[in-house]
């Protein structure tokens, strides 16, 4: 039997992990290409973007009580539908996820100094790791401050939005020049496919889940955690939104390249975009960090099912984490780093994250009363709308999900294949 983690996070520490994977870079980001699909229904994207991330939460909450494991989703699947769709939520998890640390880190270094972007990435990922070498509760405590840092800078830019007034039409008209033809009136297509995208900043509650094995009393801390990060976490998306769209109108949002930082100087307090930009790489250096823990533990809950390779699955004695699984998600972070620009090349990730929820809806489904189960149509709901927002996202998003989901069956396969040929001990 493979070591077990140390259960040394409390509430407030697996809220905090899940405030730092969701308020992250994202925020900063992710309004500008919703409000190109959705534009003048934002608002109703985001909406959309909440319930299917509440029903994956509460979904995800009740496996979480039930099977406090590292691993999240990979094991509930595993447990409740069998081995084939706990391995793909893993693996779709765990490709998609590297290559998001590798889009979080260059994000940093861009927002910290962009003529030094990719050294100070790695620079990034070397310090983190070391950081989580050490222990959780220490990655916990670096998250609360990053995460404190990022809500006041939220805080500062819905301030400054609403106290500001609008701005003027050269400043709109300058911000729209890019924004496509048709933005007021986008249709259901649109609100549904900005919704997709808007649900990629909602995704941080699964790390709370993913880190199951090292929190305490997690039938209760769990539960508790993943609803107040995401009711918090919904809050502040709603009020930046609002702020966004009452400063720059959707036309506007939709037309800029740093959408909170243009709120600050549209609604003349240019002072303050120095610190949104701070605020920016701070955010991307807390979702590095959450992503990090998240994609460890799920290498580590892989390797002890022998999915990935065993050596992943020890547990250091002192420090009581997964140490080879840290360091191998850090050397293949900064092997993209060095060969491939991933900013605009992790489109996929979107839907690889949908299709991890999809998974989980679905584990969910199966649950008897006895066992914690939500109400059936929770999780009815959460599968249908996964689905139909992957499949509304941008074509090159669906078609790069769909071949990482198709290699990695593939390579499933084989392994099985394998496996069947090999003779009996």
């Amino acid at each position: 039997m493979a070591a077990g983690l140390a259960r040394r996070l409390g509430t407030g520490d697996a809220v905090v992990v899940g405030l730092s994977a969701m308020v992250g870079a994202g925020v900063f980001a992710a309004f500008a290409p919703a409000a190109r699909a959705a534009g003048t229904w934002l608002l109703a994207a985001l909406a959309l973007a909440g319930l299917v991330a509440y029903c994956n939460a509460t979904s995800s909450a009740r496996l979480a009580a039930l099977y406090p494991e590292s691993g999240g989703t990979y094991v509930y699947g595993r447990r409740r539908l069998g081995p084939f769709w706990g391995y793909l939520a893993g693996w779709g998890f765990t490709i998609g996820k590297t290559a998001s640390c590798a889009a979080m880190a260059l994000t940093f270094g861009a927002y910290a100094a962009p003529a030094l972007a990719r050294p100070l990435a790695i620079a990034a990922v070397v310090v983190l790791t070391a950081l989580n070498l050490f222990g959780v509760q220490r990655s916990a405590a670096a998250a609360r401050v990053m995460v404190a840092f990022v809500l006041l800078v939220l805080a500062g830019v819905v301030v400054a939005a609403f106290a500001g007034g609008t701005p003027g039409a050269s400043q709109v008209t300058a911000l729209a020049a890019g924004a496509p033809a048709g933005l007021a009136a986008p249709g259901l297509w649109g609100v549904l496919q900005g919704a997709g995208l808007l649900f990629f900043a909602f995704a941080g509650y699964a790390r709370i889940a993913t880190l199951g094995e090292e929190v305490r009393d997690p039938a209760r801390t769990i539960p508790r955690a993943i609803g107040i990060a995401l009711a918090v976490t919904f809050v502040v998306y709603a009020l930046v939104a609002v702020a966004a769209l009452g400063t720059l109108t959707a036309w506007g949002l939709a037309g800029s390249g740093a959408p909170l930082a243009d709120v600050v100087s549209a609604a003349g307090a240019e002072w303050m975009r120095p610190v949104v930009v701070a605020g920016a790489a701070v955010a991307a250096l807390g979702a590095l960090l959450a992503l990090m823990l998240g994609v460890s533990r799920t290498v580590l809950a892989m390797a002890r099912e022998r999915d990935l390779p065993g050596v992943f699955a020890a547990v250091h004695p002192g420090a009581q984490v997964p140490r080879r699984a840290e360091l191998a998600v850090a050397a293949a972070v900064i092997v993209l780093l060095l060969v491939a620009d991933l900013r605009g090349a992790i489109g996929f990730s979107s839907f690889g994250v949908l299709v991890y929820y999809a998974v989980a809806n679905a584990s969910a489904f199966t649950l008897r009363r006895d066992e914690g189960a939500p109400p059936k149509a929770v999780p009815v709901l959460g599968l249908a709308l996964c689905l139909l927002l992957a499949a509304t996202l941008p074509l090159a998003s669906v078609l790069a999900g769909l071949a990482v989901f198709a290699a990695g069956a593939v390579l499933w396969a084989v392994r099985h294949r394998l496996r069947q040929g090999r003779p009996s001990p």
